[in-house]
């Protein structure tokens, strides 16, 4: 019976509230059964793997995020619109653990993605940029806010989890004959949010220097 009333949206949602406490390597189909009270094989009916697991778990993130997003009021700059996404979209990777390993890499499973990133690309080309421009300038964004929060992730310190950051002592013990690269530990891997801020600003600069047509 308990079968029978498995379906995919429920396995997800119960694999993001297992991933904070097990992470992306200790999250396996039967430590989801075991959470949901079925059988390993059960759960196959539904994913025929760990990535199609994956998959829908990145759309279900994917689904709150288009909600908040399509909720939000649209600024009326595209410098700041496009910031604004990318900031909702490492805030709501944030609150998973290994949360944008989950996300980068994956095929949605339904059309949860299209009224986001059209209303996106609608700001973009409203602004001035082509089409192809849009495409690329929104895909540059989203690539930078991927990768900066698999990396914050993976150094720390984890909220999610409590675990501690990267050490930058030992790691300048170890640089100390490379001053340069020692003192780089304090910018790259303290005061994230400082950082992805950074980041983000020279990101939009570039796109506005390299993509927007003039």
């Amino acid at each position: 019976m308990a079968t029978e009333r498995l379906d995919r949206t429920r396995v997800a949602r119960t694999a993001l509230r297992l991933l904070n406490e097990v992470g992306l390597d200790g999250l396996t189909l039967r430590a989801i059964a075991k959470e949901l009270d079925v059988k390993a094989p059960a759960l196959y009916w539904h994913f025929k793997d760990k990535q199609a697991l994956l998959d829908e778990m990145a759309t279900e993130m994917l689904r709150r995020m288009a909600a908040d997003i399509l909720e939000a009021e649209p600024p009326a700059d595209w410098r700041e619109g496009l910031a604004a996404a990318m900031r909702g979209l490492r805030e709501h990777l944030l609150r998973y653990r290994d949360g944008a390993k989950v996300y980068s890499g994956t095929r949605f499973t339904d059309a949860s993605y299209a009224g986001p990133m059209e209303a996106q690309l609608r700001m973009l080309t409203g602004a001035g940029f082509t089409p192809g421009a849009a495409a690329r300038a929104w895909l540059t964004a989203y690539s930078y806010t991927i990768g900066f929060v698999i990396e914050e992730q993976a150094m720390g310190p984890d909220a999610a989890t409590g675990a501690e950051g990267y050490d930058l002592a030992a790691r300048a013990e170890r640089l100390a004959d490379y001053p340069l690269a020692a003192a780089a530990g304090e910018e790259m891997f303290r005061g994230h949010d400082a950082g992805f801020e950074a980041g983000l600003g020279a990101v939009v600069a570039g796109i506005e220097q390299m993509l927007l047509a003039r």
